[in-house]
């Protein structure tokens, strides 16, 4: 596994549950099929921009920052769009991949992964029931900032 996919996994898993020590860490690695020393880890966890919190590891470095999803969306969003298990957002020219980045961020439980173009974004849910609710979420959003 490469560095990129191995602190990718990381920021996924403290977002997700609450990982107290390295060792835990490095125990929810290897049940991915990744392994990483100690001293990798610390490198990690230093490049991440991570400390240790009451509840775990958390993210407060330079990665957590940017513009917030409500002020991109309110800005650039033009459209949203259910279908099936897709939303389509539709966003001004050149700017899909920042609202993209920052609707990652939010990481809502909703949402498997995005795909940015230059002016289009793809939002995969598991089902088309939750796609409708990504897709209002989006619009009472958009809503609350007009």
């Amino acid at each position: 596994m490469n560095k990129a996919y191995r602190q990718g996994q990381i920021l996924r898993l403290i977002g997700t549950r609450a990982i107290r020590t390295q060792e835990e860490l490095a125990r929810e690695l290897r049940r991915l099929g990744i392994r990483a020393t100690q001293v990798t880890l610390s490198r990690d966890i230093r490049e991440l921009g991570l400390v240790k919190t009451p509840e775990g590891y958390r993210q407060i470095g330079p990665a957590a920052g940017g513009p917030k999803l409500a002020q991109l969306a309110a800005e650039f969003l033009h459209e949203v769009r259910a279908a099936q298990n897709l939303v389509v957002l539709k966003t001004a020219p050149g700017h899909a991949n920042t609202v993209a980045v920052a609707l990652d961020r939010e990481n809502w439980p909703e949402i498997v992964g995005t795909v940015a173009g230059d002016d289009t974004i793809l939002v995969v849910s598991p089902d088309a029931r939750t796609a409708r609710r990504v897709r209002d979420k989006l619009l009472q959003l958009l809503a609350g900032t007009t």
